[in-house]
This record gives structure tokens, sequence and C-alpha cells, in this order.
């Protein structure tokens, strides 16, 4: 926890005036249903295959082998879709290993040049790719922590990007309550290349054209220090519980936010949750982003044998000028 606290003092040089200065702002995306339901503030309690994107800390909890995928229809109405997968093998007593890919459909884009600023030049499809390696440990029987490997890669036309970041956390349990502290998405800069930044200019006396290359800016991943708590309560042991959640995540290029969820459990069969989301706007006094408000979600969980289980959830999120952000997603655990 130290360390994590440590390694943020030198990521965090942002503030609200740099917001969307940064670049790869897909790893901030929640690609799971269950987590997403609650506004992704349960990195103190999230547990299994959704702690590679929450907190890799409560990976660790896994028993045997989990695999999961999920869709995630991202600001419905433009045309953005996530498809997500992860498969968690525990490797010995105390840990867990994971493998997760989230891959970004921007749909089709009209190609616009300076002779036909409509379009009218074809179509290219943006798309970006997020591969991750993860590990986690019990340390004690209260003390969890983790580390997440990730290689980010975005296409666009002829062009190309591609990074590596870190993600790090730590989960402490004592009874029903629960604290969580995660640092994510940090990593050198990096930017564009490909013959996309090449430029067709005259050459002064020469009467003909050449082409010269140009190189972009490089970009900062989007880094985010988040601290959560949680608490279980039991309203029927094993029967009934209500968990509560709250998260603060502090953004280096957008403003801070503050995350608040709940959940009623029945047994391990059936949950249903809501959350929401409150930015900072104390800088301008005024909401800046899409994501804004509540979210809602439920569970099912399908025994399928004595220990392989089937669960589904889903996730809705609501947005500003957009329809919503729908999240359906599957975890197969054997």
């Amino acid at each position: 926890m130290l360390a994590v606290a440590v390694a943020s003092t030198a990521a965090f040089a942002g503030n609200p005036q740099r917001a969307g200065s940064a670049g790869a702002n897909e790893l901030l995306i929640n690609p799971w249903a269950g987590s997403s339901g609650l506004a992704s503030s349960s990195i103190s309690t999230v547990r299994g295959l959704e702690s590679t994107f929450m907190n890799i800390a409560g990976l660790a909890f896994t028993e045997k082998t989990e695999v999961g995928f999920a869709n995630t229809q991202w600001l419905v109405g433009a045309d953005i879709s996530v498809n997500s997968g992860a498969l968690a093998q525990r490797v010995s007593d105390v840990g867990v290993l994971s493998i997760s890919v989230q891959s970004f459909d921007y749909g089709e884009w009209d190609v616009t040049t300076e002779d036909l600023p409509e379009g009218g030049a074809g179509t290219i499809s943006p798309s970006a790719l997020a591969f991750a390696l993860g590990y986690s440990q019990m340390f004690t029987t209260n003390i969890y922590g983790g580390v997440n490997i990730k290689v980010y890669n975005s296409n666009i036309s002829n062009l190309n990007a591609a990074g590596v970041a870190i993600d790090a956390g730590v989960q402490y349990h004592e009874g029903d309550y629960h604290f969580g502290v995660t640092l994510k998405n940090v990593g050198p800069s990096f930017g564009y290349t490909g013959d996309g930044l090449d430029l067709a200019l005259p050459v002064p006396q020469g009467g003909y054209a050449q082409s010269f290359s140009s190189r972009s800016a490089e970009f900062e991943l989007p880094t985010q220090l988040a601290i959560g708590v949680g608490y279980d309560w039991h309203i029927v042991r094993d029967v009934h519980r209500i968990t509560f959640t709250g998260m603060f995540a502090s953004n280096a290029f957008e403003k801070d936010n503050y995350l608040l969820g709940a959940e009623y459990g029945w047994r391990d069969w059936f949950a249903v949750r809501a959350g929401y989301r409150i930015d900072d706007n104390r800088a301008d006094g005024r909401s800046t982003s899409a994501l804004a408000g509540p979210t809602a979600g439920f569970s099912v969980n399908a025994p399928l044998g004595s220990s392989t289980n089937f669960k589904l959830d889903y996730a809705y999120q609501l947005t500003n000028n957009f329809g919503g952000i729908h999240t359906f997603g599957g975890t197969i655990s054997l």
C-alpha cells in the first residue's frame, strides 16, 4: 500500500484543465457488467475475473478456474462496442494467474480530405486492443495484492500506436469490512507512427512534389489512483446480504470521481445492484463528462454441476446526450 502511494506521487502531474490531453483512454473503460452496475465502486470487494480491471488484488479469491466474456455497447448511438474475455487459473495455494483482452470497435468512419471535406474518399475502421497478464497473491488471511501488466495497441488507417502500462492493487479484509487501493495505467509516453503522417509537399524550385515524414506528439497514459471501502451487512447470514461500496478516484487527466454502490444478494444465486457516479465539478461548476448519475444491474448464478457454475450479468449506465451504456457478460467457474 505504501509503495502504491509513493509511486502515485510521481505519476500525478495533471489537473482538470488537462482533461482530454491523455491518450489510450480506453484503459479507463470498465468492460465487466457486475462492477459496472455498482458504478465501478467495488475495488475493495471485487473478486475473480472482474478484478483484472477493477483491482487485480481480488483475483486471488479465484478458487480454481474461471473463464469470462462480456460485450459493452458503449454510448449507444455512437456505434462503439467493446468485447472482452479473460481466463483466471489458480497456480498455487496462494497465487492466481490471469490473461485478459479488450477489443474496441469504433465502426466505420468516412475519410475526409482537403478536396473532399464531406467525405467520399472511402471509409476506415479504427480499433484498439488491450492485452493484460496479471498475477495476484494472498499474503495473509487479510491482505491480498497483485500486479497487472498491459499492452495497448491502437490502429487507425495507416497509423499505429503501441505502449505498455502497469496496474497494482491491494485489498485488506477484516470480517465484514473491506478496504482497497489500486493504481492504474502507469507507464511511459508513446505516440502514433506510420505512413499516415507523411505529407506530399512541392520542392522549392524543383517543379515536383516529394513525400516528407512528420512526427506525432507523444501522449501520456490516463493514470488513476483509487481508494475504496466496503461493508457486508448480513440480514440473515448466507441467505440475505447487502454490500455497500464507496470509492474515490483521483485522475491525472480529468476530474476526480466519487463512486457509490449497493448490492443485495440472495444466497449465491441472485444479486441486484445499483450505483451512482459523482464528478468533482468544483473547478468549472459544470458537467463535462458523458458519464453521469445512476447505474444498475443484476446477476444470476446457475449451478451446472457439483463444482461448475455459470453466472450471467447485466448492467446499464445512464449517460448524457447518448442512449446509455449496456453491458452483458457471463462467467464460468470450474
